[in-house]
């Protein structure tokens, strides 16, 4: 979940704070917000990213300081296009694109098509889509020399692999556009990319929309058959979510993005999770009973509660371990 508080890409005591007790909290693997590649990738000003040393530096002592709470963690790599530039949510203007003059940047995309309501990307060349590959492997490389347990390519919710993936955005008539196997061809080479500068053995994720929500867009089968790719290139694990693309009436409610990891999860050879409207223990425990999806993601809930694993595993009846500091304010048996 991004907390847009970084500067210059460099996250802050907040975040030493914010991650660290998440970890006390029970959580097994925390996913470091969406962070940037490149200064231009990033979703807001505020957002954080991984592209020199001194983020590198800031973001080793968070990770210290999770797995010393216990706890596994992952980073998402992100460049998000032509969604790129906007203000922080809480802003005056939030959300909407930052003007250059104000410390915003001239965003790019497949092509000068603009998100509606964002100002208008300029179109990537050629050569610029085969560059934006290195830049997910150098932010990797770093996050393995951070510490980081796993990184995972954020290709999900209209950023710009998504807006790549899409024909309903990618109208290019180069090797990056057309076909399927174009669309997808941006995606495969960061994968690629990112394998050859992480040990052999080191987890790779992938955030994917399973649907656009709209007639001829992303459906499970055709994202599906791009995980089969990207399970054929090393990335080990599928993190399914949905929408992000373009307005859209999604129909939000418990659980509604499961049927979509579901469904992905008969398709593929990868284990894969869910997210979404997902608040309590028995909903989580249940779709792993009943094998809709191998693992259980919480976002909002973990933001409302950072000792949520704790207490649910109270409410399941399991036995956990409590640090011991907390013990006092552990529920009775």
């Amino acid at each position: 979940m991004c907390q847009y508080s970084a500067t210059d890409g460099v996250i802050t005591d907040f975040h030493l704070i914010h991650y660290g007790i998440r970890a006390l909290g029970g959580f097994g693997m925390i996913i470091a917000e969406a962070t940037g590649v490149s200064p231009e990738g990033r979703i807001t000003p505020g957002c954080a990213g991984l592209w020199n040393d001194e983020q590198e530096a800031a973001w080793s002592g968070v990770v210290a300081d999770v797995h010393a709470g216990g706890a596994k963690m992952a980073i998402q790599l992100i460049h998000a296009g032509r969604k790129a530039s906007v203000a922080v949510p809480w802003a005056e203007n939030g959300d909407k694109s930052v003007p250059l003059q104000d410390g915003g940047w001239q965003t790019v995309g497949p092509t000068e098509a603009a998100m509606p309501g964002l100002a208008a990307p300029r179109g990537l060349t050629t050569e610029e889509v085969a560059a934006i590959p290195a830049q997910f492997a150098s932010a990797a490389y770093r996050a393995v020399q951070a510490g980081f347990d796993a990184v995972e390519i954020h290709a999900a919710h209209g950023y710009l692999i998504h807006q790549f993936l899409s024909p309903l955005v990618n109208t290019r008539a180069d090797r990056y556009g057309g076909s399927f196997e174009n669309r997808a061809r941006l995606v495969y080479e960061v994968a690629d990319a990112i394998r050859l500068v992480v040990p052999d053995d080191y987890p790779v994720l992938v955030r994917v929309s399973a649907s656009d929500w709209l007639e001829g867009g992303l459906t499970p089968e055709i994202v599906a058959s791009v995980v089969n790719g990207l399970a054929e290139r090393g990335v080990d694990f599928c993190d399914t979510s949905s929408g992000g693309l373009l307005p859209a009436r999604i129909k939000y409610g418990p659980g509604y993005q499961v049927p979509f990891a579901r469904a992905i999860k008969g398709l593929v050879p990868i284990p894969v999770g869910t997210v979404g409207g997902i608040t309590d223990a028995t909903q989580a425990e249940s779709i792993l009973v009943d094998g809709d999806a191998d693992v259980v993601i919480i976002g909002r809930a973990a933001l409302r509660d950072p000792m949520w694993p704790l207490r649910d595993a109270h409410e399941l009846g399991d036995k956990v371990d409590w640090p011991v500091q907390y013990m006092r304010g552990a529920w009775p048996a």
